[in-house]
């Protein structure tokens, strides 16, 4: 412990504690131990690891750090942990999809929580961090079914902002947020169907990478081609941890009908090389023009754009002319309510009953029925409308003259500062208020993950009041390797490492 009586371990990134591992400075089952330690004394004034598997994951541990002789026969999950390069390194994941076999899920729903549901299998993804040697402490918070940008369940209660415990760490990856930002653990799984990822990473000052569509397989028993809007990654404190991590994760399973183009050489590698000098978009103002973007939220775009021009680039006022297009929101409307409608059937299946208005939250109810209502020929015409959408939008990235011939381009992650807890609550009679106030807070991510491109939440800035404000970087499809690497520039002319929020471990 420090002076302070602070955990040295909590201000290390995922990178440094797999060293200490390797050096043998610490066991897997010291920084399990002392993450466990983080989680107990903290998270009772953040409410972001609402599963825990503490004892599972101590067993884990101390298999991970066994001499190969010492193993049970046929033990592979200790061989992998052993050989993984970040083996011992205590992890989180969220409390939506990213299963392990026989561990409790639920989803955000207290329906699930109530029946005491067991996932049936582990996913591609669950197994690939197993095998990357990390240690799954449990799981975190996640609105229902993750349709909203807050973390606030019925079944769980609210996730706290640790710069602000009374303000929201965003959504619906905001259970992991909170827990990477406070130091519980370096770093944990997310996923982003709507900013799910970036949103959070804005709100509690991390990095927040949402990959290309395809990057990172959603199998076996999820569907690239039915859920095609959300990515499953992770929340991290630095570049590098993202671009580690992301060799770990990255790379298709077999029958996966989406797959991202490989990178030419691992992501830590690309990511330690100069991008060279890039052409970059700014844009300041939402999409469509229809809301107003908080002044310290485009300071910090502007910021970002003159430390681009001052590491080589060039950066001009522009943006995609089909972002602008209205009917980018209804598309995206029409999909998010379909796949609510999915999700709260599945889960029905799940529990073996049809699920009713009582087993769900009314916003979770009320896009769910928006949803169901929702013809199959209409459905299959959106999909159509947006895929052209989505090649009008890509042309801005395409070289001249073809194309407009930008890198990437850079805008505010959100529209806001983060916002007060109960911002997005729905009121009595008005099921839709709060989704329609997330709005004017989400007015930049959806529309990725429309076409599937990769997009990067960075906490460039913090307000005057020192809340965190994420900016936004988004790159043409494939192009995961040009985000990390113009990330890693950032991350070192400004670094963030070093700042804190109020509630840390």
């Amino acid at each position: 412990m420090t002076n302070d009586g602070r955990d040295p371990l909590a201000m290390l990134d995922a990178t440094a504690q797999a060293e200490l591992v390797a050096s043998g400075e610490a066991t897997p089952l010291e920084l399990v131990d002392a993450a466990i330690a983080r989680i107990e004394a903290i998270d009772p004034e953040l409410n972001a690891v609402v599963l825990r598997r503490f004892e599972h994951a101590r067993a884990e541990a101390i298999a991970g750090d066994l001499p190969a002789g010492d193993l049970p026969a046929g033990d592979l999950r200790a061989d992998d942990r052993r050989a993984g390069p970040f083996r011992g390194v205590p992890f989180l994941t969220k409390d939506l999809a990213c299963p392990t076999a026989g561990e409790p899920q639920t989803d955000g729903m207290h329906a699930a929580k109530d029946a005491g549901w067991l996932a049936i299998e582990t996913s591609h993804l669950a197994m690939r961090f197993r095998r990357a040697g990390l240690v799954n402490l449990g799981r975190t918070n996640s609105p229902e079914l993750g349709l909203v940008p807050t973390t606030e369940p019925v079944a769980w209660g609210p996730t706290h902002n640790p710069w602000d415990p009374a303000l929201t760490p965003g959504g619906s990856s905001g259970g992991s947020a909170a827990a990477v930002a406070a130091g519980l653990v370096p770093f944990a799984h997310a996923s982003d169907g709507g900013g799910s990822i970036r949103i959070p990473a804005s709100a509690c000052g991390l990095v927040g990478l949402k990959t290309s569509r395809g990057r990172i397989s959603v199998g076996p028993s999820r569907g690239e081609l039915s859920g095609f809007l959300s990515v499953q990654f992770a929340l991290t404190r630095s570049v590098r941890d993202a671009a580690a991590l992301l060799d770990v994760a990255a790379g298709p399973e077999p029958g996966d009908p989406v797959v991202a183009p490989a990178p030419a050489a691992s992501y830590r590698d690309l990511t330690a090389r100069a991008p060279g000098a890039l052409r970059v978009g700014l844009m300041t103002r939402a999409p469509g023009d229809t809301s107003p973007i908080h002044p310290e939220c485009v300071t910090a775009a502007e910021h970002t754009a003159k430390l681009l021009e001052g590491l080589g680039h060039r950066v001009e006022v522009s943006h995609p002319e089909a972002y602008d297009d209205p009917d980018r929101a209804a598309m995206f409307a029409t999909l998010w309510g379909v796949d609510a409608a999915v999700k709260v059937a599945t889960w029905g299946s799940l529990l073996e009953r049809t699920l009713v208005e009582d087993d769900v939250e009314p916003a979770t109810w009320v896009m769910a029925s928006a949803g169901r209502d929702v013809l199959a020929t209409r459905y299959v015409e959106t999909v159509s409308r947006m895929q052209v959408w989505a090649r009008a939008m890509a042309d801005w990235w395409v070289p001249a003259p073809r194309g407009a011939g930008f890198d990437l381009l850079l805008t505010p992650t959100l529209g806001e500062p983060p916002v007060p807890l109960g911002t997005f609550a729905s009121r009595p009679g008005e099921p839709f208020a709060g989704l329609l106030r997330a709005g004017p807070f989400t007015p930049f991510t959806p529309s990725f993950n429309l076409t599937g491109q990769p997009a990067i939440s960075l906490p460039m800035h913090q307000s005057a009041d020192g809340l965190p404000i994420g900016v936004h970087l988004v790159g043409a499809y494939g192009r995961d390797d040009l985000l990390l690497a113009v990330a890693a520039q950032l991350e070192a002319a400004s670094p963030w490492a070093e700042r804190t929020p109020r509630i840390h471990a």
